[in-house]
């Protein structure tokens, strides 16, 4: 299956020139939050690939104007094609804002999963905003990742880690790809394509990386 994760940037090869074609053989459309709700609303019109998505810490504006023919994945685990993903999206609270929380709230949040995480056996992809705690995260408060993001790696040993936040333009401190354990992990920032196998162990198979600095 090949997914196509996006965050915090649009990307103008999509957006400004698009050609329907450029979504072909893509199965899967996941953002990690941040992202204009015109965009995702665009990307669903133009494929019949399924949009999913997670709030950013700027998504207040969705609850007036949501992203048209999408998912919200958020605080549910939402299975594709037999694939378990898990939605949480937000950031550190450094301000008021819906999409903020303390690293109490996301364990809060966590813990009213268990029986999602029960009856699934777990997930697949982890899907967040936020980065996890001193994975590809910032010092600063705005940018710091979960340690609860953390738990959730080491206890349930998902394929996938998608996550946004950190955009790849504030330096070379931020990767595009990790791996924590034997979880692949990637930052989508704009955006990034991958082949997701899921009868081979859990390595990186394709990767589109766009680095392009924002407009």
């Amino acid at each position: 299956m090949r997914i196509m994760a996006i965050a915090d940037e649009e990307c103008a090869y999509l957006w400004d020139h698009f050609d329907k074609s450029k979504l072909e053989g893509v199965d899967l459309i996941i953002s990690c939050g941040d992202l204009h709700p015109h965009y995702l609303s665009f990307l669903a019109t133009f494929t019949s690939a399924p949009v999913l998505y997670v709030h950013g810490n700027h998504d207040e504006k969705y609850d007036q104007v949501p992203p048209d023919g999408c998912i919200c994945i958020d605080d549910k685990i939402y299975v594709h094609e037999g694939i378990r993903i898990l939605g949480l999206g937000g950031s550190m609270r450094y301000r008021s804002g819906q999409y903020q929380y303390t690293e109490r709230d996301m364990r809060r949040r966590v813990a009213k999963l268990w029986f999602q995480l029960l009856r699934h056996r777990g997930f697949d992809i982890l899907v967040t905003h936020a980065p996890a705690y001193e994975l590809n995260d910032g010092r600063d408060l705005p940018h710091q990742g979960f340690k609860t993001f953390i738990n959730l790696i080491e206890k349930y040993a998902p394929r996938y880690f998608l996550h946004g936040h950190v955009h790849l333009s504030y330096g070379q401190a931020h990767k595009r790809y990790d791996k924590y354990q034997s979880t692949n992990v990637i930052n989508a920032y704009e955006r990034f394509i991958f082949d997701y196998e899921a009868d081979t162990p859990s390595t990186l198979k394709y990767g589109i990386p766009t680095g392009a600095a924002p407009k």
